[in-house]
């Protein structure tokens, strides 16, 4: 048996025992204690469908109201003549060797870097 923390045990009390309509479903996630981090949910459903049927197959898949989290913030690595355009692309920073350098440094606040192939050199320094 696993050990539950005291937030986990708060959350699993508040679980109906029984399958409970959609809307209530959402009330109760809703009622759960936060964290610190985006949380997913699964959802079960039973559609007395054959999936053996092809006529009778289900796929698809739905895009949330709000987005499913945060924003990537992008850094560029790239040339000088380059940057006007990465940061109009949405990259939060760009820049060459000054932005190699800062982040050597320790700077992380940043989630996905791209560099242009003219960049690697100095973006390979990174790696070690």
């Amino acid at each position: 048996m696993p050990k539950f923390t005291k937030r986990q045990k708060a959350n699993l009390d508040m679980l109906p025992e029984n399958p409970v309509p959609a809307e209530e479903a959402v009330k109760v996630l809703k009622g759960f204690m936060a964290t610190k981090f985006d949380q997913s949910v699964n959802v079960v459903a039973s559609l007395g469908i054959d999936p053996k049927q092809a006529d009778q197959a289900l796929r698809g898949s739905i895009a949330m109201p709000k987005g499913i989290g945060r924003s990537a913030r992008v850094i560029a690595f790239c040339n000088t003549d380059k940057v006007e355009a990465a940061v109009a692309a949405g990259a939060a920073e760009a820049g060459g060797e000054e932005l190699v350098t800062k982040v050597m440094g320790g700077w992380t606040e940043f989630d996905v870097a791209i560099a242009s192939p003219d960049m690697m050199r100095f973006v390979g320094r990174l790696g070690k």
